[in-house]
C-alpha cells in the first residue's frame, strides 16, 4: 500500500468532510460515465457534462490538498 493510499484510508475513516468529497467525486464520475454513453446528448446534457467535469476537478484538488495537509501535519 502506498503512502497516498494510507493517508486516503485514514482520512476516509476519520474525516467526514473528506468522506463527503470522495463520495461526491464518485457520484460525478458515475454521472459523467452515463453522459459519455449518450449517442446524441442535448444541449442541457452537454452543459451538465462540462459543469460536472469542472466541479469534479475542483473536488479532486480539494481531496489532494486535504491529503497533503494530513501528510504535513503528521
Amino acid at each position: 500500500m502506498s503512502t497516498a493510499d494510507a493517508v486516503r484510508d485514514e482520512l476516509l475513516k476519520s474525516n467526514s468532510a473528506f468522506r463527503d468529497l470522495v463520495h461526491q467525486h464518485q457520484d460525478f464520475e458515475a454521472r459523467l460515465s452515463e453522459l459519455a454513453h449518450l449517442t446524441y446528448p442535448n444541449e442541457d446534457e452537454q452543459l451538465e457534462e462540462i459543469t460536472l467535469k469542472k466541479r469534479k476537478l475542483a473536488i479532486k484538488d480539494e481531496i489532494y490538498a486535504m491529503m497533503q495537509q494530513q501528510v504535513v501535519s503528521h
